[in-house]
């Protein structure tokens, strides 16, 4: 088949990019398809070009199902798509390619360029091209997520907060020879910077010091899904399903961020043969088990089953002990660096939230003795805590914000948000967005009925009242709405 002029993909274009404006919203469009480019069409095949590795990411896992079927409305012969990372040579080399696509769909060309990432393997669901195979190849060969050289037992500072979750993951590091783990899953749950990281990379640290046979994997959330995406996209996923469920150790950190029903199922599979088998499991989330929206019941149910731990809140003893720390640690890498005992009090008793805002605030110390040549004083302490204390202030809140998050949360756009439509599924998430307008904006009613679609403020009161009512009675919703706060604060 011959290849669609420029002219007419240009012209479908246009007509493609109203139509996401319009049912995506303008803020949305703007921030994610403002620059995209197409590049060319051949053989069912629509290459579209983004300036920034991280921009194709998001938008083959967050927009290419869209996408897709837009295209394939406003130009009939589309059957594919592929986004490709643009460089100097992508008009060039995506007109070169197309012959290479057609007749070998599921091989990468020699001749492609480095900075056009693509792969010729498609989704067979929705026929979307991707990268190249070789980036999750090359991932494989590692151990899941980087680990931090400074975060092992011999690190962590112990208290009353956390004796618990030190415990038990020092337990497990140290009994690996038993054939069925005392604690599976084990389970940490707290605020952020309170040391679930350090804990869970300390376990992987102590595990392949005291053993160079055992397979240890540590994974971020994200690092999960990434992974998981890029072997369903390769056709690969039997290789990724294999090494982690041959893992003897699998460390999970921040599964609070695992979206998407795929992923979430993939980790149900992966968890429980683990489980099953002997295996040991340890999870981190900033969340006990029952507030996991991402988790199904069962797996939530199988998450408390094991021992669940909560690291407190630090007390003023422990954070003087972090200070400390942290400055024998500088100090022994910078020769001369001192902070005396009364502005360590003085850090302690400022700097209450987390462990990583007491480890910043002598980092930026040691820059500062190192970038003047001056003695740490009283008056360096409160200028950096006070850019620190000022940084971690609630931001404020606009409409548009509120908008956003209800957007993404629910799965619903924008532009049904603010429609006339009643069904349940856009009724309720417009509903919670007006009941937080009102309680984190100083907007007026009627204002907030008129940014909700032009409604009366009788409507925004009603969804008000609604939403009171509910949380009430349902104490999951009154979870999810205080995380909605939270996120919007941050």
């Amino acid at each position: 088949m011959a290849k669609k002029s420029d002219s007419d993909i240009g012209k479908n274009w246009e007509k493609i990019k109203q139509r996401l404006r319009a049912e995506l919203g303008e803020e949305v469009y703007s921030s994610w398809f403002g620059r995209v480019e197409p590049e060319g069409l051949s053989n069912g095949l629509l290459q579209l070009s983004v300036p920034t590795k991280f921009l194709q990411k998001w938008l083959e896992s967050h927009y290419a199902t869209k996408v897709l079927t837009t295209c394939k409305d406003e130009l009939p012969s589309v059957s594919s798509l592929e986004f490709l990372l643009r460089g100097p040579n992508t008009m060039m080399n995506a007109a070169n390619n197309m012959a290479t696509v057609a007749g070998e769909a599921n091989t990468a060309s020699a001749h492609t360029p480095a900075n056009v990432h693509q792969a010729r393997s498609r989704t067979p669901e929705i026929g979307i091209t991707n990268r190249n195979a070789t980036s999750f190849r090359s991932r494989q060969k590692n151990d899941g997520s980087p680990l931090n050289p400074r975060q092992t037992f011999n690190s962590f500072v112990v208290s009353a907060s956390n004796r618990l979750a030190y415990a038990a993951a020092k337990q497990i590091a140290e009994s690996l020879s038993a054939y069925q783990p005392k604690y599976n899953p084990l389970f940490f749950h707290a605020d952020v910077g309170r040391g679930k990281t350090h804990l869970l990379q300390a376990i992987a640290w102590e595990m392949k010091q005291n053993s160079r046979e055992t397979k240890v994997i540590y994974l971020t959330a994200e690092r999960f899904m990434i992974d998981f995406a890029d072997a369903l996209t390769n056709r690969d996923a039997l290789n990724f399903k294999q090494k982690l469920r041959n893992a003897d150790v699998l460390l999970i950190d921040d599964i609070q961020f695992l979206k998407g029903e795929n992923n979430q199922k993939e980790f149900d599979h992966t968890i429980n043969a683990l489980i099953d088998s002997g295996r040991q499991v340890v999870v981190a989330s900033a969340m006990s088990p029952a507030k996991l929206k991402c988790l199904d019941p069962r797996m939530r149910s199988r998450m408390a089953g094991g021992l669940v731990t909560e690291i407190g809140a630090f007390d003023r003893e422990l954070r003087l002990r972090i200070l400390q720390q942290r400055v024998e640690i500088e100090a022994g890498e910078c020769p001369g660096f001192l902070v005396q005992d009364e502005v360590m009090n003085f850090l302690t008793d400022k700097l209450t939230q987390s462990g990583r805002e007491l480890e910043g605030a002598i980092t930026r110390l040691r820059a500062a003795y190192q970038l003047t040549a001056q003695p740490v004083t009283m008056q360096m302490a409160m200028d950096i805590v006070g850019a620190i204390i000022g940084g971690s202030e609630p931001r404020r809140v606009r409409i548009d914000d509120i908008l956003r998050t209800i957007s993404q949360q629910y799965a619903v756009s924008r532009g049904d948000l603010l429609s006339a439509r009643r069904t349940r599924s856009i009724v309720r998430p417009r509903q919670i967005g007006m009941y937080l307008s009102k309680q984190l904006t100083s907007r007026s009613l009627p204002e907030i009925g008129r940014r909700f679609g032009g409604r009366d403020h009788t409507t925004v009161i009603h969804a008000i009242r609604k939403i009171e009512e509910l949380m009430n009675e349902d104490p999951n919703l009154r979870d999810e709405i205080e995380t909605l706060k939270k996120d919007l604060h941050n």
